[in-house]
């Protein structure tokens, strides 16, 4: 203690405790601090990986959203069964680039064994799935989006199921983030059913079907909402335009990157359809486009089967080729090579001669047993 001229006293020891206690309290806080900006620091220069598969209808524009999106000026080419290239983006200067793997599945809906290739449970954590739906094809539109939608939810619940046998948080974890892009608020959160993966559906040749009448486009428009929305994904339409082109880059690089997408939404059928996951409603959606009375007339157990009957009356499926035919490239014209086809087609005939030299010889050796 010291004392003053009026003999008062103060307690400068504990005035300087004190100030030592908070001055040690406020660079433990900046030392905390500068840790954490480290880790944060390290964390964003870390290089990361994703991967995107693109599937869709049979020439519908795949390989040249990829090109685009990651910066190659070249003619795309047919893809032969599944194919596989990357992309990398550095998120500033001096730092790792992010590597993003690209799949591709050709053939539109002929190989779907396939699909299981690329979807593992290495990389599940960080896959998302891109649909591109051709426009212009409208009657092929359902079945394609139907039959590859199905076989990818199929091989995703059996790896999650594989999962869950030995770590079931992780398996917890990968079903929740399904709903991330629905807020808890959502009014039609117990009405669907979230694809497992993150999801774009793109609607390519756009240039084409803005010249369909107005009423076709309306039944598309809405049946692609519905479906978009009750899977939990982000719808598209793009065609030749540089704004659709900027709008459908910022998309894939949202799901390649992590990089923001474009805050555009637009749900006019009028105009390219433009809805990011989880911001429209069924409300919004509206019935399916179909009188009162045909809708009554649909036998449906589910709102997908309704929707899918409704369109299916406008827009019938086409009939395809014999399944065994579309499952062999071998037989599809994209991939005609004149020499090697030729040398095939001498060996298919040796080879039915072989098959029926052998049933002759079968035969033959039957006849022999049943004579002794």
């Amino acid at each position: 203690m010291q004392k003053t001229q009026d003999n008062s006293t103060v307690h400068s020891g504990g005035q300087e405790c004190r100030h030592r206690i908070i001055a040690s309290d406020h660079l433990w806080d900046l030392a905390v601090a500068e840790v954490q900006a480290k880790e944060s620091a390290e964390d964003d220069a870390a290089e990361t990986e994703r991967s995107v598969f693109f599937i869709g209808n049979k020439n519908g524009g795949k390989t040249s959203i990829i090109l685009r999106c990651i910066d190659r000026d070249e003619a795309p080419k047919p893809t032969l069964a599944l194919e596989y290239t990357f992309g990398r983006k550095a998120k500033g200067h001096n730092t790792p680039k992010d590597i993003a793997h690209f799949w591709e599945l050709g053939g539109g809906t002929s190989l779907l064994d396939l699909i299981q290739i690329p979807i593992t449970s290495e990389n599940i954590r960080t896959f998302s799935m891109v649909l591109v739906l051709d426009l212009s094809k409208p009657n092929e539109l359902w079945p394609t989006m139907d039959s590859l939608l199905q076989v990818t939810r199929k091989r995703v619940d059996k790896i999650v199921a594989d999962i869950g046998k030995s770590n079931s948080k992780a398996a917890n974890q990968i079903m929740q983030n399904m709903w991330r892009n629905i807020p808890n608020n959502h009014p039609d959160r117990e009405l669907i059913d979230p694809f497992p993966l993150p999801l774009l559906i793109i609607g390519s040749k756009y240039d084409i079907f803005q010249d369909f009448e107005s009423e076709k486009r309306k039944i598309i428009c809405k049946t692609l909402r519905f479906v978009s929305h009750y899977f939990g994904a982000s719808l598209l339409f793009t065609g030749k335009a540089e704004s659709h082109k900027s709008v459908l880059r910022s998309y894939i690089n949202h799901l390649a990157f992590g990089q923001d997408r474009s805050k555009l939404v637009s749900v006019d059928h009028n105009k390219p359809l433009v809805i990011p996951a989880g911001s429209d409603s069924l409300s919004q959606i509206g019935t399916p486009p179909a009188s009162d009375n045909d809708l009554r007339q649909v036998n449906a157990r589910t709102p997908m089967e309704l929707w899918k009957k409704t369109y299916e009356r406008v827009f019938s499926p086409e009939n395809k080729h014999d399944s065994k035919d579309l499952k062999d490239p071998a037989k599809d014209s994209q991939y005609a090579e004149r020499d090697v086809d030729a040398m095939r087609a001498v060996k298919d005939q040796e080879l039915e001669q072989y098959k029926r030299n052998a049933d002759k010889s079968w035969k033959s050796m039957t006849l022999g047993l049943h004579v002794r």
